[in-house]
C-alpha cells in the first residue's frame, strides 16, 4: 500500500493499518445496505481454490510468557501477542529486527535503497467497509457483513482493482481465505477521489486504508474467528523493493497464528 499510509505516510498507513488489535469487524455505510451490495458480488458458488499447505508455523508458546506487541516505535526481534478487539484470545506474531510499529495499526520496514518510508508493511487493522470502486470511492463505501467470505467477495468485485482467486487456508486453529490484491490496468490516480485508491475503511465517510500509487500490491488473509472476521495483509510499495525484504515481510506474515488457548 503505498499506502497501509511519514507524515504523509503515517497518515496514509493509518489508512491501511487500523487498530492492530481491532482486526476487521465490518460496519455499515449509510445508504449502502449489505443485501443490496452483496447482490452485486460474485456468486457464493464461484470457484474457490482448494486449501493449500501453509509454511510451517512457529512453535506455539504459552501466551502468559509472551509480551504484547509495542504499539509504536522500533521493535526488538521476538514473538509478541496482539489482542483482537471483541475477541478474548490474541494472536501471535514473530518479528525479526529492524521493524517498527505505528499506533498499534501497522508494522513496516524501510528499504535503504528505496525512497519510500513504507517499503514493506503489514496491515493489522479493521475493515468495516469495502469501497465498490477504489478510484471513485466517495459515497461508494459499503458494509459487506461479518463473514470472511463476504469480505473476500467484495474485494474481488471492487472496480479499479483485481484479486486473485481466493485460496482456503488455515491460520493456526482457524480457517480463512487468502488472495492477492492490486490496482487493475492503467488507472490515473490523480483523477481518483482525494488522489488515492481507497481499498477499505473502518469509517463511514472517510477512507482509512488506501494505495497512494498504482504499483502497490498486497496479500490478504481473512480469518473467521468463530463468526468474527479478522483481516490481515502484507504489502509492498512496488516491484523495485529488495526481494529479500519482501520475502522477510512474507515470513512475518506467515508467522501470525490464531490459537484456541485452553
Amino acid at each position: 500500500m503505498s499506502s497501509m499510509t511519514p507524515p504523509d505516510k503515517a497518515a496514509r498507513r493509518s489508512r491501511h493499518l487500523l487498530p492492530l488489535v481491532t482486526f476487521a469487524l465490518i460496519g455499515c455505510l449509510g445508504g449502502c445496505e449489505y443485501e443490496s451490495y452483496d447482490a452485486s458480488l460474485p456468486s457464493a458458488s464461484s470457484p474457490i481454490t482448494e486449501a493449500r499447505t501453509d509454511p510451517p508455523l512457529p512453535e506455539s508458546r504459552d501466551p502468559r510468557t509472551v509480551p504484547p506487541l509495542p504499539k509504536s516505535g522500533d521493535i526488538d526481534a521476538g514473538t509478541y501477542l496482539v489482542p483482537v478487539d471483541g475477541y478474548k484470545e490474541p494472536f501471535q506474531i514473530t518479528v525479526p529486527g529492524g521493524w517498527s510499529a505505528l499506533d498499534g495499526n501497522s508494522l513496516r520496514k524501510d528499504d535503504p535503497d528505496h525512497p519510500a518510508e513504507w517499503a514493506v508493511y503489514l496491515t493489522l487493522g479493521s475493515a468495516f467497509y469495502v469501497s465498490m470502486d477504489a478510484c471513485n470511492w466517495r459515497g461508494a463505501l459499503a458494509d459487506v457483513g461479518p463473514a470472511d467470505w463476504a469480505f473476500t467477495r467484495a474485494m474481488a468485485a471492487q472496480s479499479s482493482t483485481a484479486s486473485t482467486p481466493p485460496v482456503k487456508v488455515m491460520v493456526g486453529d482457524y480457517s480463512g481465505f487468502e488472495f492477492d490484491h492490486s490496482v487493475e490496468g492503467d488507472v490515473d490516480i490523480t483523477a481518483c477521489d482525494s488522489g488515492k485508491f481507497c481499498i477499505h475503511s473502518e469509517m463511514m465517510y472517510h477512507c482509512t486504508h488506501w494505495y497512494s500509487n498504482q504499483n502497490e500490491h498486497e496479500t490478504y488473509r481473512v480469518v473467521d474467528l468463530n463468526g468474527k472476521r479478522v483481516v490481515i495483509a502484507v504489502g509492498h510499495i512496488d516491484e523495485s523493493i529488495n526481494p529479500e525484504l519482501m520475502r522477510e515481510a512474507r515470513t512475518v506474515f506467515d508467522s501470525i497464528v490464531f490459537e484456541s488457548y485452553k
